[in-house]
């Protein structure tokens, strides 16, 4: 039977033409590519629109001939009427975000998600600070608001048995981060870690990989912490086994996987499977059943979700699917404050695998900031303004007092203080607990919904893409592209993720780290990735030496390493909180680069901006 949540994306989907948003569930893999009972094509529908939304068969050879902001955001507007609806996650951006709009930052590099909001972290240092210069306390850095963390050196398993027991801000942290991912409290436990790295390289130390040899790894990409758990697993005996892509799409080898998931030997001790949903550089998404096929064949399941966009675990059904452990990360304020934490959710049915003996560093505690004074300060401060306001009383006649509190009533109604800020956050407040934390980035994600979250980042995304591949060097024969996208091109079954490189005239590729040094310059965040794992048939092999890198041109050994090639991309990530002028601008940036002396100009308004030569 299907939930509430499930009837009501497959609805919208078939209302609105968005993607199947249950992606990879068996009965609904390949509906958005068929045609459906009414005779609609969703993905034939999709793909129209998003071209229409840009002059259909146009390319663009000039940056200075590009369409205006207001002109193509009007186009998109008529070929996706949905787009319109999502008006809401712009009012949010505008109201609880609004450094966005005074630094003019586009921020396409953030991963994960955010359990604050700009406005709130202004309310939490204001009260921060007046709490520090009231007591002989100093004030804790302004980039570690709302809670600190403190790590623990403990076995998992003892930890989650016997562990001690968790402050009441802890508890309820960790139950609205549950409640957020649609985990059952009554199926798993959950513990915070300090990063991914850490977060991996904890199971990774506690998986029994003595007995269950094997690790399977299901990455088109170098990931830093899927790395920390490939070497801590090979101490302990572990054999790390990868998936490959095929070229040019990149999609997951089914053939190769299949091999390597199914096994003619006994099903026992299999091993680890690191699952993800999606490729956090690609956008590439895969299919749930891999996870089903995997624990049939007798492999523990870690599903990796850091790369999930908000709500999606709405659609996954852990009652299915049941992976062993989950993995997801948080960070405090979108385009402001990356720092935050990782939860590792495991399954209680599975905690009598893990290693009873080993000790690992990755378990951390939440400590709320500056709670131990606040009180104390908002007090000592309440009694200091009694005080000076009585002292006053006695000295000032009945007629001066009153035309003074008519004067402060005028300027409270008039001008807005970080004082009404904090009061208004006390009232958001006033039906919390003193030790519960109020996680407005999550609200957010909550108001806004799966479906409107789910619509507006593929909508961005495909234009996006779409707009990119526009772009052509000009004087070119075969009409040369200026980038390559690498992974799916406009498609309703993608992340909310983009892997690209930019080529020049001559058809050499722009070093993706001088993309993003002078997408800086700009006020835009992009990142640098690497793909890898990627598999070319017979008839790409004259196209893999061309394209593909190498580590190192010295042989460090006669045995060829497949992992040794891998491709260097710029990647953007897209969120709830990005709207259409951020994917306009990084549009209207990279089509700089048609101008084949952009670079060396750039060089050059650097170095008299600065009065130095500064190596780009």
């Amino acid at each position: 039977m299907q939930s509430n949540c499930i009837r009501e994306v497959s609805r919208a989907c078939s209302n609105d033409c968005c993607s199947n948003l249950l992606i990879g569930l068996p009965e609904t893999r390949s509906s958005a590519s068929k045609v459906t009972s009414s005779g609609i094509n969703p993905q034939h529908e999709f793909t129209t629109a998003i071209l229409a939304s840009i002059q259909p068969n146009s390319n663009f050879t000039n940056h200075e001939s590009l369409p205006s902001s207001i002109e193509l955001f009007s186009y998109l507007e008529n070929a996706y009427p949905y787009y319109s609806t999502t008006v809401l996650a712009d009012n949010i951006r505008a109201q609880e975000y609004n450094h966005i709009v005074v630094s003019n930052h586009v921020c396409l590099d953030y991963i994960g998600h955010g359990l604050f909001s700009y406005s709130q972290q202004q309310g939490h240092n204001f009260t921060t600070e007046i709490a520090s210069s009231s007591t002989s306390t100093p004030p804790r850095p302004s980039d570690s608001p709302f809670f600190d963390i403190s790590y623990k050196s403990v076995n998992l398993n003892s930890f989650l048995l016997y562990g001690g027991q968790e402050s009441e801000f802890e508890s309820s942290t960790r139950k609205r981060i549950m409640k957020f991912m649609n985990v059952s409290e009554e199926d798993y436990y959950m513990v915070f870690t300090a990063n991914q790295s850490s977060a991996f390289k904890l199971l990774a130390d506690s998986y029994p990989f003595q007995s269950n040899k094997n690790l399977l790894t299901v990455y088109d990409y170098e990931n830093e912490a899927v790395q920390v758990m490939i070497e801590s697993s090979k101490k302990k005996g572990a054999r790390p086994i990868s998936a490959v892509f095929s070229w040019p799409n990149l999609r997951v080898n089914s053939r190769k996987l299949r091999k390597l998931v199914v096994n003619k030997r006994k099903l026992s001790n299999r091993g680890l499977f690191a699952f993800p949903l999606q490729s956090r550089m690609t956008g590439a998404r895969y299919s749930y059943q891999w996870m089903s096929l995997a624990r049939e064949n007798g492999w523990h399941i870690l599903l990796d979700a850091c790369a999930l966009g908000p709500k999606e675990m709405e659609t996954l059904g852990l009652s299915l699917f049941q992976p062993d452990f989950l993995i997801c990360s948080f960070y405090k304020v979108f385009d402001e404050n990356p720092s935050g934490f990782c939860c590792l959710f495991i399954k209680k049915s599975s905690v009598s695998e893990l290693c009873k003996s080993c000790t690992s560093m990755g378990i951390v505690s939440l400590l709320p900031a500056n709670e131990s004074f606040e009180q104390l300060a908002f007090n000592k401060a309440e009694n200091e303004q009694e005080t000076a306001i009585s002292q006053q009383e006695i000295e000032e006649t009945p007629e001066q007092i009153h035309l003074k509190e008519s004067s402060v009533s005028e300027i409270i109604e008039l001008d807005e203080t970080p004082h009404t800020a904090q009061s208004r956050n006390q009232e958001s407040n006033a039906g919390r607990t003193s030790g519960e934390i109020e996680c407005r980035g999550l609200d957010h994600a909550d108001t806004l919904g799966l479906i409107l979250i789910s619509s507006r980042t593929r909508c961005l995304t495909n234009w996006l893409v779409n707009a990119l591949m526009s772009l052509q060097h000009p004087h070119s024969e075969n009409g040369l592209p200026l980038i390559r996208i690498y992974g799916p091109k406009i498609k309703l079954e993608r992340g909310p993720a983009v892997a690209f490189n930019v080529y020049d005239w001559k058809g050499e590729k722009v070093d993706p780290t001088l993309v993003q040094k002078l997408a800086d310059r700009n006020n835009i965040s992009v990142g640098c990735g690497i793909l890898t794992n990627i598999w070319f048939s017979e008839i790409y092999e004259e196209e893999k030496h061309r394209i593909l890198e190498t580590r190192s041109r010295k042989k460090e050994s006669k045995k060829k390493d497949k992992n040794s090639y891998r491709i260097s991309v710029v990647t953007i990530s897209i969120g709830m909180l990005t709207n259409f002028d951020d994917m306009y601008r990084i549009w209207a940036f990279v089509s700089r680069f048609l101008d084949a002396d952009f670079v060396e100009k750039e060089r050059w308004r650097y170095t008299a901006l600065n009065q130095t030569t500064v190596e780009v």
